[in-house]
């Protein structure tokens, strides 16, 4: 069991979390937000947090909320993160209803497997799946690693924000899909195509374009079945994500392991803070196969 952490990010840093919240610098300003695993108290006094937020995200109900502004800050700004092979990768960032900015910041621990994962690959031009693709973190750092990446996602509007990612990092070709993650590998697997490189984080719950339900638990078992049907055998690479409160990693594991076998590493995404408490942020399982 590893665990496992962005380690070098300028623009972005945890400055401390606690009372279900966190606060965070992106780039040139700093935001509190809602954070449902920080169930131990602050390190930092509320007046610290106040006095360094730019903005507060105030929840409505489960599902949406508003941004109140403690600070002049734009209601959109970038941010760029360095791979391994010195590629950047730039992001633009806003604050939508539901607390996100358009970044997860502990996948960027992904997206240096994902590079170097492409950059030991013999297959040239690998085939890179990305699902559940939000706004494409991954998507671009398999394509500056070298991939032929196809990014799905369910929502047209942030596949859009996905695409202006990909233009802000000066990169090409990203195939875009607005698509029910699973009708899309089931229909990828009738024709017979393989990926050497498939990532996935899916939602706890969320919905296709068609308004096909998704519940974490009750259908992540199917997506893998069929997910492990499109992977290149020989030589691949998987990334399996779990964001879901007491969702074990060895879950992961029974998941992908009569696949993978001892190629499978398993363990939990965190991200490090500066008043020196560990965030939690989900379960993870990645594989690499080399011929």
């Amino acid at each position: 069991m590893e665990l496992i952490t962005p380690l070098h990010w300028k623009n972005y840093e945890l400055l401390d979390c606690g009372d279900f919240e966190k606060l965070e610098r992106f780039g040139d300003y700093i935001t509190i937000r809602p954070e449902p695993q920080a169930v131990w108290p602050k390190k930092w006094s509320n007046d610290e947090w106040n006095q360094k937020a730019h903005i507060k995200f105030i929840p409505k109900n489960s599902n949406s909320g508003e941004w109140k502004k403690m600070k002049k800050m734009p209601d959109q700004w970038q941010i760029s993160y360095g791979l391994p092979n010195n590629e950047d990768i730039t992001f633009r960032l806003g604050l939508t209803s539901f607390k996100h900015v358009g970044i997860f910041p502990e996948q960027a621990a992904n997206w240096d497997f994902i590079v170097q994962s492409l950059k030991a690959m013999k297959t040239p031009k690998p085939k890179v799946l990305n699902l559940f693709a939000y706004t494409g973190g991954a998507s671009l750092a398999a394509a500056a690693g070298g991939g032929d990446v196809t990014h799905v996602d369910s929502i047209k509007q942030v596949v859009t924000w996905a695409n202006e990612n990909m233009q802000l990092s000066k990169l090409t070709d990203i195939r875009w899909m607005v698509e029910d993650a699973l009708k899309f590998v089931q229909r990828e697997e009738r024709r017979g195509n393989k990926y050497q490189g498939i990532i996935l984080d899916p939602p706890a719950f969320g919905h296709g374009p068609k308004g096909e339900k998704w519940k974490l638990e009750d259908n992540i078992a199917e997506m893998m079945e069929n997910v492990l049907k499109i992977l290149d055998e020989k030589e691949h690479f998987l990334v399996l994500n779990a964001y879901s409160l007491g969702l074990s990693a060895l879950v992961i594991e029974n998941l992908c392991k009569d696949f993978s076998g001892k190629d499978l590493k398993i363990g939990e995404l965190y991200l490090q803070a500066k008043s020196g408490v560990k965030l939690p942020l989900g379960v993870f399982g990645r594989s690499f196969r080399t011929k």
